[in-house]
């Protein structure tokens, strides 16, 4: 038993080499979500209060390439924008990059996989994402020189403006709040697409150091509380982005019914 657990240890270790932290992460199905606001006290009244916007090709052509962009607009706070990218090696990412506050490289880490991402987030003055999700300014305007260089370097991958759609509005509500049952600070998202539909994830970050407790402690402190997983691992991104991409596309004609035959 005991070099089993060090075999877990040594394969975390090296699945989280180069990263700066770990965020672990899990989704509730629909049926826990109000269960999970009523427990922890979570409200429209302690909230922090985010529209939330991709953009992407029809076709998710960027997804597809291990590339997010987006944007968000947080109510009474900074707005900003990110590019992010993964899977990385964090050995060939420059440390020119490690200068700007807001870059990190992390570990994403669910039940099942863990993956190292590096992204990147510039803030955006206010008005720019209202009128840009208007369409009377250019996607660009979100993006810093900066940030379009990063992508270059890490992902090899220029972005087209011009090919991208805006996605959304997600409506989010984000929390921060600890429970006494968690060594670590939680954090719940709840997003709401515009048919309602709604997927809440909840996550912890922890040091480096502390991946291989923090992925078992968080785990067994979901199960304690009693919350389902949702198995089919449907990411926030994932979820949003397939949705308002199929918006996009063009509806077949109906089909024309065959011309009935004369009687004889």
């Amino acid at each position: 038993m005991q070099q089993r657990g060090k075999a877990t240890m040594g394969k975390v270790a090296k699945a989280v080499a180069g990263a700066e932290a770990i965020e672990i992460k899990a989704t509730l199905p629909e049926h826990q979500v109000q269960p999970a606001l009523d427990k922890f006290k979570l409200s429209a009244d302690n909230d922090e209060e985010r529209l939330i916007y991709f953009f992407d090709t029809p076709a998710l052509d960027l997804l597809a390439a291990g590339i997010i962009a987006r944007m968000r607009r947080v109510i009474g706070d900074e707005h900003d924008s990110t590019v992010k990218f993964r899977p990385v090696d964090p050995a060939q990412i420059g440390t020119r990059w490690r200068k700007y506050r807001d870059f990190k490289i992390e570990v994403d880490a669910s039940e099942k996989a863990m993956v190292k991402s590096a992204s990147f987030s510039m803030p955006v003055d206010k008005g720019v994402i209202k009128r840009v999700a208007e369409g009377s300014k250019s996607i660009e305007a979100v993006f810093t020189s900066e940030q379009e260089e990063f992508l270059m370097t890490v992902a090899q991958r220029k972005i087209e403006f011009g090919t991208l759609a805006v996605l959304g509005p997600l409506k989010a509500q984000r929390w921060r709040f600890e429970d006494p049952a968690c060594p670590w600070p939680l954090t719940a998202e709840l997003w709401r697409r515009e048919d309602g539909q709604r997927l809440m994830e909840v996550s912890i970050k922890a040091p480096i150091v502390q991946a291989a407790a923090a992925i078992g402690g968080f785990m067994a402190y979901l199960a304690e509380v009693g919350a389902e997983r949702d198995t089919s691992e449907q990411t926030k991104t994932r979820w949003a982005l397939g949705y308002y991409a199929a918006k996009l596309q063009p509806s077949e004609p109906p089909k024309r019914r065959p011309a009935a035959k004369k009687a004889a």
